[in-house]
Formats: structure tokens, C-alpha cells, sequence
């Protein structure tokens, strides 16, 4: 018999309601975006996007279900994000699921916010172990080793700015809208020619990562040409910046890949809809004939799909949140199994 997930995403500045079939079919899928409230600040206001969340989120969850023509009696179980995230914004989602599944009667199952964008890849593509997943995004850069459903293995992850918050600094430098990544990547792939950044690789058997280097390489510069009266090539930055990036994470994803002897390499995330990073990955991995996937790009970003695609796979591990549920926006991504 088919079970039917409904999931709830709020952990940043989307308001997400989803439900998904079986862990790997789109039943419906909403988002409400908060991208033109933002904007002007320059980035996400967490009361903001906790009031946004309030404002949408009843909707969002009726809309979801009619558009999947489906009652609550026919759910088999209510997911929604735990963390990590805004707290505020975690909370209007944690305490939407809780008063649903209360109502109706349904379990509740807790779903870690990256084992969704990882989750994500299974909603277009079956996932094949051992796997090693590429976690982008504006908050995370991180290596995930899977050799099971369920089982996550940080191998690497970044020691300061995660590789879209430095997309969003660098964009700022160059007066670009929020957010800024869509914007460096388009700006990159017009340029002629690079600025040469630095490529941060650490030790040499580390997959850590670290762009906190790069964004102030790329601030120094800008500051540099303003003292000598200099006008820069936003086109030219950008370009450097991506290209730094992109060889950084594609490098050490393929060593990654290649000593764990995995089966399949998954990119997820934000930042796996930059095309600069997509193309560099594609044609790494095709080279070496090691299989490679990424999500379509309404899937990279946050979404409650993706949420109900993992939170299937918790609810088959016989995990159960409970009235007393709460945010947690440090939480860190452990295994069920």
C-alpha cells in the first residue's frame, strides 16, 4: 500500500508544503518565496521571514493538498523540517505539522534540513550506495558519505563561510541583488578574462573547506583598484571568484569520491543550481565514468519535497517526533541507522 507524506519546510525564507509518494514521486509541491521581501536588505531578516511563515503557511498546506486531491485521512504521516535553521522560522513549521497531525490523528517525523537536499536526488534519480553527496548551500558546504539509507558520514565540511554565503558577500562587493549567487554565475559565464584568486586547498589529505580567504581576496581587490582610482570589471570578478570556487569543490568532491570508491556522487543545495558548478562536475565525473546526478534546479533550492523524500525513509526507520518537538538550529546531521 502507498504511503502518502505530507512535509513542511520553514528553515529559512521559504514556505514549503509538499506530498510525496512512496519517497520518490511528487504528489504536489508548493513554495512561497520570500526573495522580494528580503531583497532590499540584502539578505534574510529572520522576524521577517518568521512572519512571512505565519502569514502563508495555512494556505500553503490547503493549497498542497488540493492540488494532490488527497484528505488528511488518506496521509500516512506528517514530516517536517527540525533543523537546522532560523529558529523562529523552524518553529512555525514544527508547530503547523504538530497541530495537523494532532487533528488528524497522524504520526509526526522529524527530518534533518540537509538529509533533505541530499534526499532530494531521489526524487529524479534511485540512490545507489556507497554514495558521496556534495552538500551546497547558503549555510553549508559539506561532503556526506552514505552507505545505506540513512547513514551519514561528514568527511568535510567548511571551516568558515559556506560556499553560498560567500556568494552572497562577494555579490554585495559588486552591487549585486540578493541573492547573489544567480547573479555571480551569470555575470562569470559573460567575462573575458578572470582575476586571479587564490584557490584554498589546506592540508593536503583534508576535505575541509574554507572561502573566508576568497572573500576577502576578492574585498582586498576591489578596495585596492578604488585607492588607485581603478574602475573593476564586475564580469572579470565575478568570473575569478566562480572559477576558484567551482575547481576547489569539484577537486576535492573527485578525490573524495575516488578513495571511497563510491558507486554515485549527488550534488544538493542552493548552490547545485549555480551552472558554473553543475558543468564543472558533469564533465569531471563523465571523464572518469563515475555516475553523477544533481536535482533540477526547483529541487536545489529549499523546497518541502525534498523534505517528504527523506522524511519517507525516517518514517521506514521507525523514527517518531512527539508533541514536545522543537526547533534546533545548530542540529547536526546524524544517522537513523
Amino acid at each position: 500500500m502507498s504511503k502518502y507524506i505530507l512535509a513542511i519546510e520553514t528553515s529559512c525564507d521559504e514556505t514549503a508544503a509538499s506530498i510525496i509518494k512512496d519517497g520518490t514521486e511528487i504528489v504536489s509541491n508548493i513554495v512561497s518565496s520570500q526573495i522580494e521581501s528580503h531583497k532590499r536588505f540584502g539578505g534574510v531578516v529572520p522576524e521577517i521571514a518568521s512572519r512571512h511563515h505565519v502569514e502563508q503557511m495555512t494556505l500553503v498546506i490547503e493549497e498542497c493538498l488540493k492540488q494532490a486531491n488527497l484528505t488528511p485521512a488518506e496521509l500516512t504521516a506528517v514530516a517536517v523540517t527540525e533543523g537546522p535553521g532560523l529558529v523562529g522560522a523552524l518553529l512555525i513549521g514544527i508547530n503547523a505539522a504538530k497541530a495537523f497531525a494532532f487533528a488528524h490523528g497522524l504520526p509526526i517525523v522529524p527530518v534533518h534540513h540537509i538529509a533533505g537536499h541530499i534526499y532530494a536526488n531521489n526524487l529524479v534519480q534511485p540512490m545507489e550506495f556507497p554514495l558521496l553527496a556534495l552538500v551546497v548551500s547558503g549555510g553549508h558546504t559539506e561532503l556526506v558519505y552514505m552507505k545505506e539509507h540513512g547513514h551519514f558520514e561528514l568527511i568535510g565540511e567548511t571551516r568558515d563561510d559556506a560556499a553560498g554565503e560567500a556568494y552572497d558577500k562577494v555579490a554585495r562587493v559588486l552591487n549585486l541583488p540578493y541573492p547573489g549567487g544567480p547573479h555571480i554565475d551569470r555575470l562569470a559565464h559573460e567575462a573575458e578574462e578572470a582575476v586571479p584568486f587564490p584557490r584554498v586547498w589546506l592540508e593536503a589529505d583534508s576535505y575541509d573547506f574554507s572561502f573566508s580567504g576568497l572573500k576577502s581576496a576578492v574585498i582586498n581587490y576591489k578596495h585596492n583598484m578604488d585607492q588607485r582610482g581603478e574602475e573593476i570589471v564586475p564580469a572579470a570578478v565575478a568570473k575569478g571568484f566562480q572559477d576558484s570556487v567551482v575547481e576547489v569543490l569539484t577537486a576535492k568532491t573527485l578525490r573524495a569520491a575516488e578513495e571511497y570508491k563510491v558507486k554515485q556522487v549527488i550534488a544538493a543545495g542552493g548552490v547545485a543550481a549555480n551552472k558554473g558548478l553543475r558543468t564543472s562536475l558533469e564533465a569531471t565525473f563523465k571523464e572518469r565514468n563515475i555516475p553523477f546526478y544533481v536535482p533540477p534546479l526547483k529541487l536545489c533550492t529549499d523546497n518541502a519535497a525534498m523534505i517528504g523524500a527523506a522524511g519517507h525513509y525516517v518514517y521506514e526507520a521507525g523514527i517518531r517526533g512527539d508533541m514536545k518537538m522543537n526547533g534546533k538550529p545548530g542540529l547536526e546531521l546524524d544517522s537513523w541507522k
